[in-house]
């Protein structure tokens, strides 16, 4: 006797456009979402936000930090297990329904095995480049978040106003402190790296 085999239903894609700006979803649906350019997408407390793509002064800035992260690490080889863009890479924040793609991360753990590691790995460092149109996502709305998730440090390097401001984990808050493009930026996470804020502002005026 031969028994129906029930087929799994097609799980829906939903294919996210700039239209969908100011909408709510679940974190679950956006984050098995496909997007469409142009925009970039992050989920905010169950609502989607698209914003523009980064001017050229932006990507300048974050390939220089990229590019000082990178000369770390071939000469300190076991420190930093992987870097990435937001665009190879997510945090995503359960509890709030949140989904981030900060400029930059630094994960200084090994990789779970798994092919998306995203909900279970925490990045130690996350970088933020601040623009016009993102300054409040950058500095209000996203450190809570990545204070939640367990990330160590985030950095917000801020172009108009020309400073770094570093958000270190103490007591299970953030302490907050601004330094100048005058000043270096050395942290704990990253023994002997010495990053230079004005090398890094200075790369997105060209």
């Amino acid at each position: 006797m031969l028994t129906a085999t029930r087929k799994k239903p097609k799980r829906k894609v939903t294919f996210l456009t700039p239209q969908y700006h100011g909408q709510r979803m679940s974190l679950a649906d956006f984050d098995r979402a496909e997007t469409e350019a142009p925009g970039l997408f992050e989920l905010s407390k169950g609502i989607i936000e698209v914003s523009d793509v980064p001017d050229l002064s932006h990507g300048r800035v974050v390939a220089n930090v990229r590019q000082q992260l990178t000369l770390f690490e071939m000469a300190n080889a076991g420190i930093i297990k992987y870097m990435s863009s937001g665009g190879e890479a997510k945090v995503l924040i359960e509890s709030v329904e949140s989904e981030r793609h900060p400029d930059w991360l630094v994960y200084l753990t090994e990789a779970p095995n798994e092919a998306q590691p995203w909900s279970i790995w925490v990045p130690e460092i996350v970088l933020e480049v601040v623009s016009k149109s993102s300054a409040k996502r950058d500095y209000e709305e996203k450190p809570p978040e990545y204070l939640m998730l367990g990330v160590e440090e985030v950095w917000i390097l801020d172009p108009l106003r020309e400073i770094l401001t570093v958000k270190t984990r103490w007591r299970g808050l953030w302490q907050d402190a601004v330094y100048k493009p005058s000043q270096k930026y050395r942290t704990r996470l990253l023994p002997g790296f010495v990053f230079d804020i004005r090398k890094a502002l200075a790369a997105g005026k060209k």
